[in-house]
């Protein structure tokens, strides 16, 4: 489990097949342990190099390319990287499981006074999890859904943010994984279920 406070950013360094690999400063990672790589539950397999700068390998599965944006990834793209909640870390975000729902799309990024606006296309089949003030997971980073509405959604975003994920890199048409608030697809399925019977 995550919470969508991104500890450090990396780089994709090789993505070949179904093995991915990285670069990063996160010295809380060991074989076995998961990580959220833009906000996509992976399982450490391999550690190379010292904690300021090392590599980090992961098995992929054609289900977790079919379901996400790693096989749009290149290398030296810049990734979110958050390692798994401890018993005892703070809460920061919201609850993440790294199950990513669906891909979207980066409509706009408009400058504000302080901040930036972000608009995001998200896929059809998203739209009952998604409510004015929720919670959504993009790329992994928690963020507060605003005006979800046509298939699209905005977030404010604050300066540290950009500068500490990979929102400062984003561009119109880029590809981002979605991951909906757990409660609301819990609550979203309930309601379905109940409306039939």
């Amino acid at each position: 489990m995550f919470t969508g406070i991104i500890q450090t950013k990396g780089r994709v360094t090789r993505l070949q097949g179904l093995r991915l690999e990285i670069s990063t400063a996160l010295s809380r990672a060991r074989v076995g342990d998961s990580v959220a790589v833009n906000g996509v539950c992976l399982t450490v397999i391999k550690t190379v190099g010292t904690a300021r700068s090392r590599r980090l390998s992961f098995d992929l599965s054609q289900e977790t390319l079919d379901r996400t944006t790693i096989g749009f990834w290149k290398p030296g793209a810049p990734v979110n990287i958050e390692p798994a909640l401890k018993a005892g870390d703070p809460m920061g975000g919201h609850v993440v499981q790294g199950h990513v729902d669906g891909v979207g799309r980066v409509v706009s990024r408009r400058a504000k006074a302080g901040w930036s606006l972000f608009t995001f296309r998200f896929p059809s089949a998203m739209k009952d999890f998604f409510i004015h003030k929720g919670s959504v997971a993009v790329d992994g980073i928690s963020l507060t859904l605003l005006n979800p509405k046509n298939g699209q959604f905005d977030v404010a975003v604050i300066p540290h943010t950009e500068t500490v994920t990979n929102l400062g890199d984003c561009r119109p048409g880029d590809a981002i994984n979605l991951e909906a608030d757990p409660i609301a697809k819990q609550v979203a399925t309930l309601m379905k279920r109940w409306r039939r019977t």
